[in-house]
């Protein structure tokens, strides 16, 4: 196992300014995920680990170990490609065993190895099978096999489940965890799909045109999100947002004007924001309480999706504008075509300036 450090990295293809000034500590033992939307520069940033991609700046790190101009052999990683990249003429003890005989491991150790970690994958019966009879989970689990087999110090993911249908994705992540929990690695994963990093992580990366937004547990992005675009990101109905003014504020609380809601007290810092400033207020789908329509605070139920468990009633304001979501558990009494009011709970509201930055969150919330 290894830690890993990177200090102000940068990577350029050409015109093209791909990683920007990125400082990351990685922890020995650590799962961190990296995440963001397409073309955010998460792949990139793991071949640069890898030694797949040179590094045109800045410095890169494992362990104690400066590694911008080694090799992918000389690094100590193994790495799980999004599609399997099996050889298929050759069964699963030969793909896991391949990398091995490469590196001119003797024969008892690579069958020591093989066998160990086709062990602790489950696929001791399978050893003797080509890629073609396997299932996609199975193809999946070779691939980190072969990986893992090296004995690398640290293991790297790059969206290995995205070709793996709904169900057998819920099942490797499964597996992915326990893996991580029974051999205590260093793992670093990349994915665009924000529940696999909730799920997965002890660590998760927020990236977004090749910064780094934020870093932090996924308790902590999602309840303490430090941008926009890290609260809109992070969670699963997204998060609703609305056009707000600041009234007055200070370092105990302010009060809004709020697109739709009216006038809201708050207990969030606005200190060093003036009066009349524009702002942004964010309230997650389950913070949302719906009531009979009061006043101007009146707003349109045009669809109701019953999930199961839980129901998602999606709502528009009198002005047509972006359409808010409300999460409850199922049964709802709410109805398409009823008119409700809505009541944040004042307690999980976020405020963002115009930069995207989030104000203070209050210390109520801090503290949780």
């Amino acid at each position: 196992m290894a830690s890993v450090t990177l200090s102000k990295v940068n990577k350029i293809f050409g015109r093209d300014h791909i990683i920007k000034d990125v400082d990351l500590s990685i922890g020995d033992g650590e799962f961190v995920v990296f995440v963001g939307p397409s073309g955010c520069g998460k792949s990139t940033l793991l071949r640069l680990i890898a030694g797949l991609e040179s590094i045109t700046d800045g410095d890169l790190t494992i362990g104690d170990m400066l590694v911008n101009d080694l090799p992918p052999r000389e690094r100590g990683v193994g790495m799980v490609f999004q599609s399997y990249a099996l050889y298929p003429h050759m069964t699963v003890y030969e793909n896991m065993a391949f990398g091995l005989k490469l590196a001119k491991a003797s024969k008892e150790t690579v069958d020591e190895r093989v066998m160990s970690t086709a062990k602790i994958l489950q696929l001791e019966d399978l050893l003797h099978r080509k890629p073609k009879a396997l299932s996609g989970g199975q193809r999946q689990r070779v691939a980190m096999g072969r990986a893992m087999a090296r004995e690398p110090r640290i293991l790297l993911f790059d969206e290995p489940l995205s070709n793996l249908d709904a169900s057998l994705r819920v099942q490797m992540r499964n597996e992915i965890a326990r893996l991580h929990t029974r051999l205590g690695s260093t793992m670093i994963y990349v994915t665009h799909d924000q529940v696999e990093a909730m799920t997965l992580a002890d660590k998760i990366v927020v990236l977004k045109g090749g910064h780094v937004e934020q870093v932090g547990s996924p308790y902590e992005l999602y309840q303490r999100p430090a941008t926009q675009f890290v609260a809109g990101f992070i969670g699963s109905p997204t998060m609703n947002f609305m056009p707000a003014e600041l009234i007055t504020g200070s370092s105990d609380g302010c009060r809004i004007s709020a697109k739709g809601l009216g006038e809201i007290a708050l207990p969030q810092s606005a200190d060093g924001y003036n009066q009349g400033s524009p702002l942004t207020m964010g309230i997650r789908p389950e913070h949302l309480r719906l009531e009979a329509p009061t006043g101007s605070n009146c707003f349109d139920i045009v669809n109701v999706e019953y999930l199961g468990n839980e129901v998602y009633v999606y709502l528009e304001p009198k002005e047509g504008d972006t359409l808010l979501i409300h999460r409850s558990e199922a049964p709802s009494q709410w109805k398409e075509g009823q008119q409700v009011s809505l009541v944040p709970d004042i307690e999980h509201v976020h405020l963002f300036d115009e930069n995207g930055a989030a104000l203070l969150v209050s210390p109520t919330r801090s503290a949780a």
